[in-house]
């Protein structure tokens, strides 16, 4: 029987290179990364807006240049994917620049949607669906590495990963879970949230309703030009619940009177629709309503006036 010797033998790297030389390459340095191969984070939940924010710091990079680097993980094919840096790649590419400065970091997947999470949530402006996504990424980021997280019900008596990102963060417990259940809203109702329409707390109620009760919910906001209130939105998950919600439910639900609501004129639907594309907005067709009344009005002011 052969046995295997093991003679500790140096490797090449350490017979022809100083322990200087090996404990530089060990540094990260910030390296010129062409922009052609860089590659964006896949399913990057944080918007990269073209914005007034977005000309200014394109305008600043022109002068001044990147004072941050980006980082970057290198992939297999030999590419480069952002880690963090996306908006300072589009200030790059707006200010004509051909590379990023960016520091090459070994991460693993998970690791690298922690990192991403991580840095993006510094923002002083985040959209709730921001929130919302980035957390879920993050939350099965760690439970992949093997820590227990519940992502859409909170468990009985045992502690989880969400405590963990609220000590690092300034979002409690709490408030993470509801962030991570706006996810389970559709794209419409989730716009509607960012844009301030809905709030938080009668969002959080809505999750829980299935999508195709949702595009219901949603047809109705745009019929009636009105949003759920947190009552509202609770009176739907529990007939939802009981099985019992249906389109003339949501409709009774959303026409009951609100407290301090501002008094609306309305005019039924089918009255103006021929006037309309198919799909437009209520808000869309409240705006077109205005203008026309505005011109008429000026109109019999001009025929008053040529009296």
């Amino acid at each position: 029987m052969k046995r295997e010797l093991n003679l500790n033998l140096p490797s090449a790297d350490d017979l022809f290179t100083t322990q200087e030389e090996r404990d530089d390459a060990k540094r990260e340095k910030v390296l010129e990364i062409p922009l052609a191969e860089l590659d964006d984070f896949p399913d990057h939940p944080f918007q990269v807006k073209m914005d007034e924010s977005m000309k200014a710091m394109a305008d600043s990079v022109k002068i001044l240049g990147i004072q941050t680097p980006a980082i970057v993980r290198l992939k297999e094919d030999g590419r480069y994917e952002l880690v963090s840096g996306h908006r300072r790649k589009m200030a790059c590419e707006l200010a004509g620049l051909d590379t990023l400065p960016c520091i090459v970091r070994q991460m693993t997947r998970d690791e690298a949607i922690i990192a991403m999470v991580d840095s993006n949530l510094q923002r002083e402006v985040i959209l709730p669906s921001e929130k919302a996504k980035s957390y879920k990424m993050k939350l099965e980021a760690l439970r992949r590495q093997g820590q227990r997280t519940d992502l859409t019900s909170r468990p009985v008596g045992e502690k989880w990963s969400v405590d963990q990102i609220s000590e690092a963060g300034a979002d409690s417990s709490r408030q993470i879970h509801r962030f991570v259940r706006l996810t389970e809203l559709i794209p419409q109702v989730l716009d509607m949230v960012d844009a301030g329409r809905i709030a938080m707390r009668p969002a959080v109620e809505l999750s829980y309703l299935p999508p195709e009760q949702q595009e219901i919910l949603l047809t109705t906001i745009e019929s009636e030009d009105c949003t759920p209130s947190h009552v509202q939105a609770v009176k739907m998950r529990k007939f939802s619940d009981e099985g019992r919600l249906n389109d003339d439910v949501i409709l009774s639900i959303m026409q009951e009177e609100k407290p301090n609501q501002v008094e609306q004129f309305k005019i039924p639907k089918e009255k103006i629709s021929r006037f309309f594309p198919e799909g437009t907005p209520a808000q869309k067709i409240e705006e077109t309503i205005i203008k026309a009344l505005e011109l008429w009005r000026q109109r019999e002011r001009q025929r008053n006036d040529a009296r």
